[in-house]
């Protein structure tokens, strides 16, 4: 068996700047690899995030948006409806992300996991995002 590890999630975006920009300035994501596909009207950005994670965001024109009011709905649809990412500090990452244009969609709570607290943010498109944070 090949060895497997995570390499990037897929997000499709209404505005590729936009998004490019909340997520560098929201979790310090930085552009790496950008591509065009000028005759299916697609612009592709992958960033790079701390501690590996990486997030390639897709615009196509014409594409329909997919929204989840909350966590306990996008489980209600089958497919991907949110990723997590890992934090140091929950409420500075959580301030830090509204102030970039997320809102918060579940506030800080201790999650099911032993030593976890989580929150659930919405990116400026409404994509959900858990924050989690792991106890020292």
């Amino acid at each position: 068996m090949s060895t497997v590890s995570f390499d990037h999630i897929g997000l499709s975006v209404a505005d590729l700047d936009r998004q490019r920009r909340f997520y560098a300035e929201a979790f310090g994501f930085h552009d790496g690899y950008q591509a065009e596909i000028p005759e299916a009207g697609i612009r592709i950005a992958l960033l790079s995030g701390p501690g590996g994670a990486a997030i390639e965001l897709t615009e196509r024109a014409g594409s329909a948006p997919q929204h989840f009011a909350d966590p306990v709905e996008g489980a209600g649809v089958q497919g991907y409806f949110h990723w997590a990412l890992t934090v140091d500090d929950l409420e500075a990452a959580i301030s830090t992300a509204v102030a970039c244009g997320a809102r918060t969609v579940a506030p800080p709570a201790p999650a099911r996991r032993p030593g976890i607290r989580f929150a659930y943010l919405a990116d400026p498109e409404g994509n959900l995002i858990e924050l989690l944070q792991h106890s020292h």
